[in-house]
């Protein structure tokens, strides 16, 4: 979709988490889209004018995009494209230049889309308190000993509170904490330094081999080339039984030790 213009746009339904404000939305009409990023969980539609879209996908949102073929696309692999019943929760349809079309869909409706200035964006109360990206440079052994120095709060708590670091969840964070040998329940002030070093490691370790073998998830999503959600089948945590010699094969082939 990237440099296409939007020439109209239709809202099915704009019950989402936040109401799509009507007077906000058709401001992108005629605008181009100049490119897409991404900060923690948030998609971030850059236009001209300094227009910036904010999507939130919440638990189930997705973007369909149809080409000039009228031919429907995913743009992510856990989920799988049926007409039929995506069409009743296609929530807003952005019609774009050379006849193509990108649907926001959403069957539970907790994701969101906002509108905002481009030269304010990260002052918003969406982005503004938000910690580093987990596996950029930012998040390192001395940032994340600053952080939490002296902190009285367990330390499973602190690594998903999304002030200290971005985006990490209850799945990631229990594996985590596993692999570097610290309980979750301790304090975060009785760490020592070569445990802190193991955490920020495992946590870069961790997320970037979930990325390659297709993320976690409770459900058995499949991506479009057929790739299933592996690495909940190598979840150390979730083991009742351990076996140690899987366990060290298993640290070696995935997280590159």
């Amino acid at each position: 979709v990237q440099n296409l213009i939007i020439k109209e746009v239709k809202i099915n339904d704009g019950r989402l988490r936040y109401p799509i404000d009507k007077k906000e939305i058709i401001k992108v009409i005629g605008l181009k889209l100049k490119k897409i990023k991404r900060r923690s969980k948030f998609l971030l539609f850059f236009f001209n004018q300094n227009i910036v879209m904010l999507v939130h996908l919440g638990m189930t949102g997705k973007f369909f995009f149809l080409n000039e073929k009228n031919i429907k696309f995913k743009t992510s692999f856990y989920y799988n494209i049926n007409d039929e019943k995506d069409r009743k929760h296609d929530r807003v349809e952005f019609f774009l230049s050379k006849n193509q079309k990108m649907i926001y869909n959403d069957v539970r409706k907790f994701g969101f889309i906002k509108f905002l200035n481009k030269k304010n964006l990260y002052n918003n109360f969406h982005l503004n308190d938000l910690g580093p990206e987990p596996i950029g440079k930012k998040f390192n052994f001395d940032y994340f000993k600053k952080k939490i120095l002296g902190k009285h709060r367990v330390i499973k708590d602190l690594i998903m509170d999304q002030k200290i670091v971005s985006g990490i969840g209850n799945i990631y964070a229990n594996e985590i904490l596993f692999l570097s040998k610290v309980k979750p329940f301790r304090q975060a002030k009785s760490l020592k330094d070569f445990e802190l070093k193991k955490i920020v490691k495992f946590t870069k370790n961790v997320l970037r081999n979930s990325i390659k073998v297709g993320g976690s998830s409770i459900k058995n999503f499949s991506s479009s080339d057929g790739k299933k959600d592996y690495f909940s089948n190598i979840l150390m945590f979730m083991e009742k039984k351990v076996n140690f010699a899987l366990i060290k094969i298993v640290i070696k082939k995935y997280l590159n030790l």
